[in-house]
């Protein structure tokens, strides 16, 4: 059973936090969500820490860990037409279906460029090597820092298919056994996908990608 200060989230959001001047005099478990292994899911924490200027922050924080996004662009050999492999799943939180990039925790994994290879190859059965990654975010990028511990690693890697091969990527059933994973993959001209996409961190992961390469 793993325990919360020998988790890698607990170590990276302590480092984060203490690197920024934040004084943590306590912390207190209030919950803790596990994997069936016993490794640390989510935490729900009581904090007394303080700014650098001595201000008292807010006493509840959500360790959840950081996450990889990778937006997956798949290029027609034949025309240079750009198409997006994206990942449609229902969510909870809403109820909706959600297009999304391949996307996944980092856990206790410290690479997140293998964690990238796996969630891409895990969610849609395309196979990439880490050489063909490249970065979007020079910083991490936060979700809800108020809150949440939980930052992103935005990628995005470029394959050149024919036709026919990116068409086989087309409604294929996906998903890690044992994650209550139900996922289809979904390729759509580049210039359509906005509108899917109902996630922050996926449109967030097309604007950067757009912005720096069109």
């Amino acid at each position: 059973m793993e325990k919360l200060q020998d988790s890698l989230k607990y170590k990276q959001w302590v480092k984060t936090i203490q690197e920024n001047g934040i004084d943590l005099k306590s912390v207190e478990e209030l919950s803790i969500s596990r994997k069936p292994n016993g490794e640390i899911l989510f935490a729900k924490l009581k904090i007394d820490a303080y700014s650098k200027n001595g201000e008292k922050l807010l006493p509840i924080v959500l360790l959840r860990g950081h996450f990889v996004s990778v937006l997956t662009c798949l290029i027609e050999k034949e025309t240079n037409q750009k198409y997006l492999l994206l990942v449609k799943q229902f969510r909870i939180a809403n109820g909706a279906i959600s297009y999304e990039h391949p996307a996944g925790m980092c856990d206790n994994e410290t690479n997140p460029l293998s964690v990238a290879v796996k969630e891409v190859k895990e969610e849609t059965g395309l196979q990439i090597d880490e050489s063909q990654l490249v970065q979007l975010n020079d910083t991490m990028l936060y979700t809800s820092a108020g809150l949440l511990d939980e930052g992103g690693y935005f990628f995005y890697c470029e394959v050149v298919l024919s036709k026919a091969e990116i068409n086989a990527f087309q409604d294929k059933t996906t998903g890690a056994e044992g994650e209550n994973e139900f996922i289809q993959t979904y390729i759509c001209p580049i210039d359509e996908a906005l509108p899917l996409m109902n996630s922050v961190a996926s449109q967030l992961n097309y604007f950067i990608y757009r912005q720096k390469r069109g």
